[in-house]
């Protein structure tokens, strides 16, 4: 994202806030009109200095309790513009994350499919813990730091015209240097803040397959993989810590010209001024030297909080980024479907991840009520992703897919969702109870359902030998086995005797005896239910009305097991490889 939109999308979070954001401009002015009229007094106190034994007592007394009460309104101020500055900043990271969490549910499976999860879970915790810190540096600093500039060119002007005019004709160097630190040191944390997360998602990726990494001894290949995204991480934050060291030098350079043209200025006019009626006193340069220093004090905060306001821009335009993504196409008043029959159509669907390679082309199916079809083929010939368009996770690039004469793209998808049941490979449990993963689909149903649909599935037995049963909290390593929670997912499938099925490798976990057990309870299942079976174990298809064989995105055969045999085709010569002799 452009700089003006990062701001933009800043100004419109920052909203909600604008009545605090109003008192920490108060509160600001308090401060900085404190720590302004110190100075002042202080020049007074001075003055009242006349000489040896003439000193204008109460003259002094006056000047130092006017300074004392200045430093002190500047210090009493301070801590609610803090306190206020501070809330703004947190309240904001807070509605960017919900913003942000509520946003990833509502994006296309394209964004997520496309992205390290680790990226972008980055995006929503640590971009946004960066964009809070350099938020609340820019109220406490950024704030004071222009009024002050602006308050302390003000009183000299007031004052002493001339040397205000010696000060603003310096003015322009520190505006150049802030404006390249500025520059450089946004291109600079930008990098960086990509080579984290890039770093970040990596990491994220491994300790996710970490048995996997084991499995295949893939530790020294990782550790090389993360030394150079960790080498890319150290380039890109030496770049990004160079460019922000340069600002202490450079501000301290015009610190010390502004200083010494007004010493010079300034005392140049208190020699020629000397016996003149508006002479310009020695307390009058202690003043001025003093605004001299918090002149030039704002331009090294702004410029030190200009390398750290850089970073959070940065972490900003990813965050703004993610929220700003083009959502899932709304279906509100579209179709509501009621329970199915499940007569499911595709007619000529085309349909690719990326435009660059085509998957599936040309894809003609028609599926009657209560038929079982079976979807076989080499890995990477589209079955899974016919899955996904059915339940339009995807939607087509061209053709369409129609479910009782609907096309679903009119369909909603809820409605849709709904009247499909689905059992994969992945199970999809929560951290929760046995009782509460079970009844995800249907809440309101009766215990002697739930225990009939884990009986069917063949996982009451195992249930019952959980410490507390159906109430034993799982999700946990190592309380359930990859086979137990899948016979779960089929349980809660039952339970829910949706009109159609999606069963992708639903038994691969099990042995070959609660396999055969969970096939037989399948069967029951699927009658009078429109099925779509995925898999790989020819054997377990054998009993279907139709077998779909895809190759390349396309299905180059179909028909039932025995037709299919009788032709020496592919689909022969792939059970032939899994069953030879």
């Amino acid at each position: 994202m452009r700089k003006k939109q990062i701001f933009r999308e800043i100004f419109r979070a920052l909203k909600p806030y604008r009545v605090l954001f109003a008192f920490t401009l108060l509160a600001a002015v308090a401060v900085v009109a404190g720590q302004l009229l110190a100075p002042f007094f202080a020049g007074r106190a001075i003055d009242c200095l006349v000489g040896k034994g003439d000193v204008d007592w109460s003259g002094l007394s006056m000047a130092l309790l006017a300074c004392a009460l200045s430093s002190a309104g500047a210090a009493i101020f301070q801590w609610p513009m803090t306190l206020a500055s501070n809330k703004i900043a947190y309240g904001v990271l807070s509605d960017l994350r919900i913003r942000a969490f509520s946003k990833l549910g509502k994006l296309p499976l394209r964004y997520i499919d496309g992205r390290a999860y680790g990226d972008v879970a980055s995006v929503v915790v640590s971009d946004a813990e960066q964009f809070s810190d350099g938020l609340i540096l820019g109220f406490n600093q950024l704030f004071t730091g222009v009024l002050t500039i602006a308050g302390v060119l003000g009183i000299m002007l007031a004052i002493r015209w001339e040397i205000a005019l010696v000060v603003f004709c310096i003015t322009p160097v520190s505006f150049f240097v802030a404006r390249f630190i500025s520059k450089s040191t946004y291109k600079t944390y930008k990098a960086q803040t990509e080579a984290r997360s890039d770093e970040a998602a990596f990491a994220d990726e491994m300790l996710a397959g970490l048995k996997v990494v084991k499995a295949f001894c893939r530790e020294e290949e990782n550790a090389a993989i993360f030394r150079e995204k960790n080498e890319k991480l150290k380039k890109a934050s030496l770049r990004a810590v160079f460019f922000s060291s340069t600002t202490n030098p450079s501000t301290r350079f015009v610190n010390a010209l502004v200083y010494a043209a007004v010493a010079l200025v300034g005392g140049f006019l208190a020699i020629a001024t000397a016996g003149m009626g508006a002479p310009f006193t020695v307390g009058s340069l202690g003043t001025f030297l003093s605004y001299a220093n918090q002149y030039t004090k704002p331009f090294n905060e702004i410029s030190e909080v200009a390398a750290e306001f850089q970073n959070a821009l940065a972490c900003a335009g990813r965050i703004f980024a993610l929220i700003g993504e083009a959502e899932e196409p709304s279906d509100e008043g579209n179709f509501v479907l009621g329970e199915a029959a499940g007569e499911v159509e595709a007619r000529g669907v085309a349909f690719s991840y990326t435009p660059e390679r085509a998957l599936i082309r040309d894809f003609n199916l028609r599926v009657r009520r209560g038929m079982r079809v079976a979807i076989v083929g080499p890995t990477g010939c589209g079955k899974t992703t016919l899955i996904n368009l059915l339940m339009r996770f995807y939607d087509v690039d061209e053709g369409a897919v129609y479910v009782d004469g609907h096309d679903i793209r009119t369909v909603t998808r809820a409605s849709l969702r709904q009247n499909y049941g689905m059992v994969l490979q992945e199970t999809w449990l929560k951290c929760a109870t046995v009782r509460e993963n079970l009844t995800m689909g249907r809440p309101d149903c009766t215990e002697e359902e739930m225990v009939a649909a884990a009986k069917a599935a063949k996982a009451h037995g195992f249930i019952l030998r959980l410490p507390a049963g159906y109430d034993t909290v799982i999700g946990e390593e190592g309380v359930l086995s990859a086979g137990q929670k899948q016979l779960l997912c089929i349980a809660r499938v039952m339970l829910c005797h949706p009109p159609m099925l999606i069963l992708d490798e639903a038994t691969s976990n099990l042995d070959t005896r609660t396999e055969k057990l969970v096939q037989e309870a399948f069967v029951r299942l699927m009658e009078g239910r429109t099925c779509f079976v995925v898999a790989h174990r020819l054997s377990t298809i054998v009993g279907s009305d139709l077998i779909l064989v895809m190759k390349d995105g396309k299905i180059i055969e179909q028909g039932t097991h025995a037709e299919l045999l009788g032709r020496q085709s592919f689909y022969s010569e792939l059970y032939a490889a899994q069953f030879a002799q």
